[in-house]
């Protein structure tokens, strides 16, 4: 059995890392979905056709969830073409990380933007269509670094720690109505990004965990799968660290 047979998702920042692995598992569990990409168009069009010939419906659309209007118009486009929206993955999200002595303005604003506001803008955006349907599945990506911080990621471990915050409020406002909140920290996940560091760098991480690997894209994905089904229909306003033990 398909866990997401005839439900529709839409995935923000999806052409690559977690966002990517996230929408191949979904595709795999029957599920139609809408995704965003901000510039790889290329990427996109690869994606589209990998998950369309899964057999079921997938759209990239090309979409600044940062920006109030376009998530607005994104979600009325992805209701006119898929007819509904069961699941909303807000996994989109940048880093712009200096000390907080040398951080600009801009990169802290740059950032709350993207990550934290996006949020806010596709939440409210799909919330009509969930209410209307009494149900529905919001799965908000943090980090790790949102739980804890980090030296160096001021901007982005608040970006994060407010994802956690909006998502327990948006729990309380929307439980009657049996639509979820949910929330995935994942910890070091190794990502076509991470792929550039350093070696030992990276070892140094992995010692550093109880599992004694990075995380792969398919590891969030399989924690957002059960977010998003059935499964796990009586979870709501919680924080799933998916880290290999880091903050244990």
């Amino acid at each position: 059995m398909n866990l997401l047979q005839g439900k529709t998702a839409i995935i923000t920042g999806a052409t690559r890392g977690i966002g990517k692995g996230i929408a191949e598992v979904f595709a795999q569990q029957g599920a139609n979905v809408a995704f965003t990409y901000s510039s790889s168009v290329e990427a996109a069009n690869q994606l589209e056709k990998e998950l369309n010939d899964k057999g079921i419906k997938a759209k990239g659309y090309q979409s600044n969830a940062a920006s109030y209007e376009q998530a607005q118009d994104l979600i009325a486009d992805v209701i006119k073409t898929f007819g509904s929206i069961d699941i909303l993955v807000n996994n989109a999200g940048i880093t712009k990380d200096n000390l907080l002595m040398r951080m600009g303005e801009e990169d802290f604003d740059k950032v709350i933007e993207v990550n934290l506001k996006s949020v806010f803008n596709m939440t409210k955006a799909v919330q009509r269509t969930m209410l209307k349907q009494r149900k529905g599945s919001i799965i908000n990506m943090s980090s790790v670094v949102g739980v804890k911080g980090n030296a160096g990621q001021a901007n982005y471990a608040a970006s994060k720690a407010g994802i956690i915050g909006f998502s327990k409020s948006v729990a309380l406002e929307l439980g009657s109505r049996n639509i979820r909140s949910n929330v995935v920290a994942p910890g070091f996940i190794e990502t076509e990004m991470t792929e550039k560091l350093d070696d030992k760098v990276v070892d140094g991480w992995r010692n550093a965990i109880p599992l004694k690997r990075g995380g792969s894209p398919e590891d969030i994905a399989n924690t957002c799968l059960f977010l998003a089904s059935d499964l796990s229909a009586y979870i709501t306003g919680q924080v799933i660290n998916v880290d290999g033990g880091m903050l244990t």
